[in-house]
């Protein structure tokens, strides 16, 4: 069935939509202009002799800019810009009920049969309309055919399958929405941060032991327009600005030991100024000597503390993902927390959502932030765990059984094909403690269980999990700064050389307390859809048992000469 254009915003009202938010120069309009025009086309032409023609379409335009600039050793060795523009296009047959809709692996297996050529998702670069329609035709095409090809597959499996009454819709029927963005700044002090590299890539010179160092300092700014045969246009930009410090050394027993600052900001003037980097700089170079000489630790098994940053990541690696809503129907996945709606899965006094609306907490920015996710639906909080009981899942426009309208978490990154993802997960706490109570209890939990010492985790590095069938349900945390808490002193040593791992219900179940500040930790996160930003905001966390594996030994020698670079301070020995 061919459904009509929606008349909410029809394809003359276009130019008046952006131009109430632009300039009338805006090229984003002329832009805007062609892509309507060209689904108008093929919604209203495009149809194999014999079979459906598509009842949704959908383009988007991402336009990618970017600065880099990169120092080591004291010199630039990266220092470039770049400009792209990429394109996707989701066509479906069918109907919102039933229609050609894959998991893109799948959609690739059937659209390569018998193909000997794949159109390119590049768009032109030249704010050119007939370009750009072209592009696009050869995209639909290409979509059309493939959809096609995918639906009657599904339709002839559907033979041997039993009918299953509470088999949610294909895709799910939203609102269109009309937003135009102005365009925003996009300021970089080419020259300010050239200096700033070369300054702070220079500071591990006079130190041999860390044998290689990056800074690298990026500004992104991607504007993305948005169409759909449902009525939608939109138009939103946004910066992301980040700043990097990296250095490696290896310990004497030859395992490698990393250290980093990583600093994200929407705009330039939220990074950091040169002495608060100085500072972060010669604290990187200063862990990493003390990483060298700590101990290496056993594998354990018993309390922990997590800081906030890691018990972020924690729950992001746990929880976060095992919420993705098209995890809860696809059988290569392990559905952990399907059909535990309304069920306790938490400790009571724990709360979680998910809420890409907030753009800062606590003076800090927030790498999740968006208005409209990339099947153009507006963003919103949504509550996943109450009081430690589940109570929704992060939605795309796959609909979940019991859970039919997106709540805007459908994500990608550059042509890829959205789905549900995180995108700022808050992790709030009724049961809260200071920070010298929850050491109290650390050590108290240690004497309980017997132990010599309880683990304070300080930082952490990421983390990564398996939702899959195949294999393990579990996950897997790369601590740095990892203390050794002695329950007849409480002294703390610093230790190396585990990582966390786990299973996931029986990480979260074991949280005792938390403590009151909550931390930000921001970052990339990658999936199905390609790596998307995302933050994790948490309180430190108490954990009645965690478990540390051995990391992999590294055997290999330092280098055998001093770096030049060292050898060229004021102060080496020659």
């Amino acid at each position: 069935m061919r459904l009509p254009l929606s008349p909410v915003l029809p394809l003359l009202a276009v130019s008046a939509f952006l131009s109430a938010a632009a300039p009338p120069a805006d090229p984003r309009q002329e832009l805007l202009d062609a892509m309507v025009a060209e689904l108008t086309r093929n919604h209203q032409q495009l149809q194999l002799k014999g079979h459906e023609p598509p009842y949704f379409m959908s383009y988007q335009l991402k336009d990618y800019d970017q600065y880099v600039i990169g120092a080591r050793y004291g010199a630039l060795f990266t220092d470039g810009t770049s400009h792209d523009r990429r394109l996707s296009v989701d066509v479906r047959v069918g109907s919102y009920e039933f229609d050609s809709s894959v998991p893109e692996e799948l959609d690739f297996l059937v659209s390569t049969k018998g193909t000997s050529y794949f159109a390119r998702p590049d768009g032109p670069i030249d704010d050119s309309p007939v370009a750009l329609r072209t592009a696009l035709w050869l995209l639909t095409d290409e979509r059309y055919k493939s959809a096609l090809a995918q639906f009657l597959k599904k339709k002839g499996e559907n033979v041997y399958t039993v009918e299953d009454p509470k088999r949610p819709p294909s895709f799910s029927k939203e609102k269109p929405n009309a937003y135009a963005q102005p365009p925003v700044a996009y300021p970089f002090d080419r020259e300010r941060w050239r200096k700033v590299a070369r300054t702070l890539s220079a500071r591990f010179n006079r130190h041999p032991e860390l044998f290689d160092s990056d800074v690298r300092i990026t500004a992104d700014k991607v504007m993305r327009l948005f169409v759909s045969t449902e009525g939608s246009r939109i138009v939103t930009e946004e910066t992301l600005y980040g700043l990097h410090i990296t250095a490696v050394t290896r310990a004497e027993d030859g395992q490698l030991l990393d250290d980093s600052r990583n600093y994200y900001s929407p705009t330039e003037a939220g990074l950091p100024d040169e002495k608060t980097l100085l500072e972060a700089t010669d604290k990187v170079i200063a862990e990493l000597l003390e990483l060298r000489k700590a101990p290496a630790i056993d594998p354990y098994t018993g309390p922990a503390i997590l800081a906030p940053e890691a018990s972020g990541v924690l729950f992001h690696e746990v929880l976060g993902h095992r919420l993705e809503g098209h995890r809860q129907d696809d059988d290569r996945e392990g559905k952990t927390f399907r059909g535990q709606e309304g069920k306790q899965i938490l400790p009571a006094f724990l709360s979680i959502h998910d809420d890409p609306t907030v753009r800062e907490l606590n003076g800090e920015r927030l790498n999740g932030y968006y208005l409209y996710d990339e099947e153009g639906v507006k963003a919103q909080r949504v509550a996943l765990v109450e009081k430690g009981v589940l109570r929704n899942y992060l939605l795309s426009r796959q609909p979940v059984e019991g859970f039919l309208q997106s709540n805007g978490h459908g994500r990608s990154q550059g042509p890829q094909r959205p789905v549900a993802r995180m995108a700022n997960l808050l992790v709030e706490s009724s049961k809260q403690v200071s920070d010298e109570e929850l050491k109290k209890q650390l050590i108290a939990e240690a004497k309980r269980q017997g132990k010599p010492y309880g683990l304070i985790i300080r930082d952490i590095t990421g983390g990564n999990t398996n939702t899959s069938t195949y294999g393990y349900q579990a996950f897997k945390g790369v601590p740095r700064m990892v203390y050794r808490v002695d329950v007849r002193d409480g002294k703390e040593t610093l230790v190396r050389g585990v990582e966390i791992v786990g299973t996931p219900l029986s990480a979260v179940n074991r949280v005792l307390a938390s403590g009151r500040r909550q931390g930000v930790f921001n970052g990339f996160c990658g999936a199905e859809s390609g790596m998307v930003p995302v933050s994790t905001v948490a309180p430190a966390m108490l954990l009645q048992e965690i478990e540390l594996q051995r990391t992999m030994e590294g055997k290999d020698r330092p280098p055998i000469l001093t770096s030049p670079a060292a050898a060229s301070q004021p102060d080496a020995k020659r």
